[in-house]
């Protein structure tokens, strides 16, 4: 009894043992790696006597990740940025040497195409821009007093960055090494039996809006952070550079089966909703084998003898299903249906059938994966990242004006620390431009930096003078970067530890020649802050990403990406048209956060894009297949009512109001009543009629454009409620 009494009390501090090991355990794991590999950096950058070592622990700094395919891929494009900047800053040097005030406008000018290029990327990739930036400053600044050591500044800078990216690269592969593949591995295996659940629950009952959107925004972001640890994991693993194009494939499939499923869904739930349900009676059997076939994938991770055995149950159900909807099909048309359930029933039907010809294409790319040559790795449609305008261009002009007016500053007043002021304005603009707040971001790193002000002043006028030898400097530096590097692994204070960490090694980190000069101190350390409070104004003022007019342009971008199905050409069309929407619409979400509302009605909006879009592609591959038949030459007028109807649809997603929404559904029951005049409106094979398929997903667009729940039925309720209260 004793024992057992036991065993009850301590099997809650068990699990929560086991979750610390989980997060925090893999968290001081991350610090130690942090410390080991500073510490190796810095005293190799001593014993080297190279001039500045607190740039290579800075490297560290800033590179160390906690997986390693991250740590690889950051220093790469690091190494990039480092060259790119150091070639533009001695391009700089040797034209405006002599002359600061050309300089230090063309270094701004490149800080900011340079933030530009971050803000555009949004990724690894946007690293490489900011180094290039911020790396002129670093090197342009301190040369402008003797410009004639400009180009051995620069080796010198090369050679500390490429210290840190060594050591950080062996730590962080060697000791206790968190693979990128194996988080990609397991986030792969793990979200197919997520959605499957999903599938089966919407096809058996529905769901509720709220969840329904809730699990679809996960997806989304699942989708945009699959393909970032796709680009990771090249650096790291070979076996998954050789299936790069297959795990590019199963993103590209997995969001066409999101988007199909989505319309089905859309559609179920409009037809529950309209009794009388006969055309709901035929369609569940249909629905309740595709959920048997599914149901033993559901909340399991997909292995790929999973994914094998799926794909072949996927096969068994397309062969037996041809003659099954004509079953179907003769049951309904004995209850004499009405042209509208006739068109219900082979919508849906069409809808449900391409959900399974999806899932069977991904089952064969994931079982695929067991091979390291196949087939299915010929795969030329890449995900497409879709970044506004407005957006990259607001990341320039701040980087721009931040940096040209502490420029103007420095030159005007000739302050000291003038020159640390503008560095740090440009690092800290640099690194903000990423950020979807950068004024909270460079707010956070104005208060790490006031921190590390603090740390820094004991430790360099009280501590080092108290101490002798390196594993004693290492154990005063150790408390400043342990703190630092737990705040940088918390989202919410990620700003606090960067600038704790990096400014701390900026400006307290003791070099072979150690200065110990309170005033000096004092004010390298009021410049720093005065530079990010100016960076934190400028993200706040000058086109600030996170405020309405962004969400605007955004929204209007979503809504123009049925202007691209329509016009775009049709090669490699659907997977740019997935993945550009779903970018969309993740940039959206994360920049109104706090705000419900505004991220509610841009999912919605994505909703009606993704289903009119890819119905709209699927309408012309169609068209495409038709052949040019004497019988088809005669009945032309339908091709032509489609292009009438396509402009419609333009014009209505550039300018959504009730009467661009009248024209569209006049156009679209116009494209539909000229099918029906040809020769051959059904067939009696479901699989083989194009004509049919052309109807159905016309009359798709139709339900879609009178859905109430649509963001487009706003704005006919709108101009009622504009017209009632005018009268």
């Amino acid at each position: 009894m004793n024992l057992a009494l036991q065993r009850l009390i301590t099997l809650p501090w068990r699990r929560e043992y086991q979750a610390w090991l989980r997060s925090d355990g893999v968290t001081w794991v991350y610090i130690a790696k942090v410390l080991l590999a500073a510490f190796t950096t810095y005293w190799l950058a001593l014993r080297l006597e190279l001039p500045q070592p607190r740039i290579a622990v800075i490297t560290v700094v800033l590179v160390m990740q906690p997986q390693s395919g991250q740590v690889f891929a950051k220093s790469f494009y690091r190494l990039l940025g480092t060259l790119a900047g150091s070639t533009m800053m001695v391009q700089l040097m040797a034209l405006f040497g002599q002359d600061s005030v050309p300089f230090l406008g063309c270094l701004a000018l490149w800080v900011g195409l340079c933030a530009a290029g971050a803000a555009r990327f949004r990724n690894f990739r946007a690293y490489a821009f900011v180094l290039a930036g911020y790396t002129a400053a670093l090197i342009g600044l301190p040369a402008l007093a003797h410009p004639e050591g400009a180009f051995m500044a620069a080796v010198w800078r090369v050679l500390e960055i490429a210290l840190g990216i060594a050591c950080a690269t062996v730590v962080s592969a060697a000791i206790l090494p968190q693979s990128a593949s194996a988080a990609m591995r397991n986030t792969l295996f793990q979200r197919f039996g997520r959605y499957a659940r999903f599938v089966v629950d919407g096809l058996r009952a529905g769901h509720p809006q709220s969840a329904f959107e809730a699990c679809n925004l996960q997806f989304v972001a699942e989708a945009i952070g699959l393909e970032g640890l796709r680009s990771v994991t090249l650096f790291e693993d070979p076996s998954m550079r050789r299936r790069n194009g297959r795990l590019n494939r199963l993103n590209s499939e997995f969001m066409a089966i999101t988007t199909r499923f989505n319309a089905l869904h859309q559609l179920l739930e409009r037809l529950r909703s309209q009794p009388p349900q006969r055309v709901l009676q035929q369609l569940e059997p249909g629905l309740a084998s595709l959920v048997s076939v599914l149901e033993h994938c559901a909340d399991h991770a997909l292995n790929l003898e999973d994914a094998a055995r799926l794909a072949l149950r996927l096969e068994h159900w397309k062969n037996q299903w041809p003659p099954l909807v004509r079953q179907w099909r003769r049951t309904l048309e004995e209850g004499g249906p009405s042209d509208a359930e006739r068109l219900d029933f082979h919508t849906t039907f069409e809808l449900l059938y391409r959900l399974a010809c999806e899932l069977h294409n991904y089952a064969l790319t994931h079982a695929s994966l067991a091979d390291h040559n196949h087939v299915r790795e010929q795969w030329e449609e890449p995900f497409v990242n879709r970044t506004h305008g407005m957006a990259v261009l607001g990341a320039g002009v701040r980087a721009t004006l931040v940096v040209g007016l502490m420029s103007a500053w420095w030159v005007l007043t000739a302050w000291p620390s003038g020159a640390t002021m503008i560095l740090v304005s440009a690092i800290t603009v640099a690194l903000s431009s990423m950020n979807a707040n950068p004024w909270r971001m460079s707010l956070q790193m104005a208060g790490g930096t006031l921190l590390a002000a603090l740390f820094g002043f004991v430790e360099t006028f009280v501590i080092y003078p108290r101490i002798d030898g390196f594993p004693l400097l290492c154990l005063v530096l150790a408390p400043v970067l342990v703190v630092g590097t737990f705040l940088s692994s918390r989202a919410r204070w990620a700003g606090y530890g960067l600038g704790l960490m990096l400014f701390f090694c900026m400006g307290a980190l003791p070099d072979n020649l150690t200065r110990y000069d309170p005033s000096l101190f004092i004010n390298e350390y009021l410049s720093m802050v005065i530079g990010m409070l100016l960076c934190a104004a400028a993200g706040a003022i000058i086109l600030p990403p996170n405020s309405r007019w962004m969400w605007r342009h955004l929204e209007a971008d979503l809504r123009r990406q049925v202007v691209f199905a329509i016009s775009a050409p049709l090669a490699r069309l659907g997977s740019s048209f997935e993945s550009q929407t779903r970018d969309v619409m993740h940039q959206a979400d994360t920049l109104a956060a706090g705000q419900p509302e505004v991220q509610r009605q841009v999912l919605r909006w994505m909703f009606v894009v993704l289903e009119i879009g890819h119905a709209i592609i699927e309408l012309r591959r169609e068209q495409a297949l038709l052949p040019v038949h004497p019988s088809y030459a005669e009945h032309r007028a339908w091709r032509v009512s489609i292009r009438v109807m396509g402009r419609s649809l333009i014009r209505l997603f550039i300018q959504p109001d009730t009467r661009n929404l009248r024209r569209s559904q006049a156009a679209v029951e116009r494209a539909i009543g000229r099918v029906r005049q040809t020769e051959e409106p059904f067939a009696s094979h479901f699989d083989t009629s194009p004509l049919r398929r052309v109807e159905s997903y016309l009359h798709f667009i139709r339900t879609c454009l009178l859905d109430p729940q649509s963001p487009l039925a706003a704005c006919g309720t709108k101009a009622r409620g504009d017209a009632a209260h005018a009268a």
